[in-house]
């Protein structure tokens, strides 16, 4: 499990005195333990994991955007090189052409209205065939996108 993966990658970060890595790995490990104690769960499947991993891919992505706003290029350093610990696992994520496929499939089904109001009718079908392995909000853009060409 995704989980166990990231508990013995700490521990190797700790032996291997990669301070970066310990740092983020026990962030994360402790916002895993939130999550399970919020769903009352003692392990957390790898579903679950991934969508923590993202929301902490995301405050990560946001402080980027603040600090290179602010001038704060040290910091700025410090969280890409956070982000991309985390993004390490994370599956792979489908490209912009894959998402745009699966969007054209969903939106070629019968049964779909093609008007910017249907937008989360058709949000939700493209994330179920995507799954985690998709940016929502890239697939949100690209849907938005796709309906308003139509």
């Amino acid at each position: 499990m995704l989980e166990e993966k990231i508990l013995g990658d700490y521990k190797q970060a700790m032996k291997d005195k990669d301070a970066l890595k310990v740092s983020v790995l026990s962030f994360l490990r402790a916002s895993l333990k939130n999550a399970a104690i919020d769903k009352r769960k003692d392990i957390l499947s790898d579903e679950e994991v991934i969508a923590v991993i993202k929301k902490q891919v995301k405050q990560r992505q946001d402080s980027i955007e603040q600090f290179k706003q602010g001038g704060r290029l040290d910091l700025y350093e410090k969280e890409i090189k956070e982000k991309e610990v985390l993004e390490s696992y994370l599956p792979v994520q489908l490209s912009e052409e894959q998402i745009r496929v699966i969007i054209n499939e969903v939106i070629a089904s019968p049964g779909t209205v093609l008007s910017i109001a249907e937008m989360g009718k058709v949000m939700k079908e493209v994330m179920a065939k995507a799954g985690s392995a998709a940016d929502g909000k890239l697939v949100s853009n690209l849907v938005r996108e796709a309906l308003q060409k139509k």
